[in-house]
């Protein structure tokens, strides 16, 4: 098994899509990339002063997907393109970033990233980053879409994002 770290904006939007991919075998919300000691709160996330994005932490199995395969998922799930942003969900917590546990790991995010440049109209602004201390998040964050489907952010962002990973990598996706 092997891991990948990267926030697209609310952390619940980006477990939902990872949750339904094939060789994922867990995924957890949290909080990386901050300068503040300690395990963070969501509320102090919130309010920016942490500096730690929402991200999400995924055990996979290089076996069925690779590294490369999900950076594209992730790269395309989201936009890339807007700088501490993700529609309403405006700050710093809300960065696209792909945080790195190896050198080999950083050197595909950034041919991917090159890779997919022509892909947008705009500059893509996804930070690559080393990784840091993750901090999951309380549990109540956990698998946010599976338990409340119903809630109007999950009917409104998350459906949505979903829809459009069933067109686009569909070939990808958990039976």
């Amino acid at each position: 098994m092997e891991v990948l770290t990267v926030g697209g904006g609310c952390f619940w939007c980006v477990e939902a899509i990872f949750n339904q991919i094939k060789g994922v075998e867990k995924v957890v919300s949290g909080y990386m990339g901050g300068t503040v000691p300690g395990t963070p709160t969501y509320r102090e996330v919130c309010s920016g002063l942490t500096g730690h994005a929402e991200v999400i932490q995924v055990t996979y199995n290089p076996e069925i997907i690779s590294y490369e395969e999900l950076l594209v998922i992730f790269m395309t799930s989201h936009d890339p393109t807007t700088l501490n942003r993700q529609g309403a969900d405006v700050g710093t917590q809300y960065r696209s970033v792909i945080f790195y546990h190896s050198d080999e790991q950083r050197a595909i995010a950034e041919q991917v990233i090159k890779e997919l440049k022509p892909y947008f109209e705009s500059t893509i602004v996804t930070e690559v980053s080393p990784a840091t201390t993750f901090h999951a998040a309380e549990e109540y964050h956990q698998n946010y879409y599976e338990n409340n489907k119903e809630q109007m952010y999950c009917a409104a962002v998350i459906s949505p994002k979903l829809a459009k990973l069933r067109k686009l990598h569909a070939s990808k996706l958990k039976e």
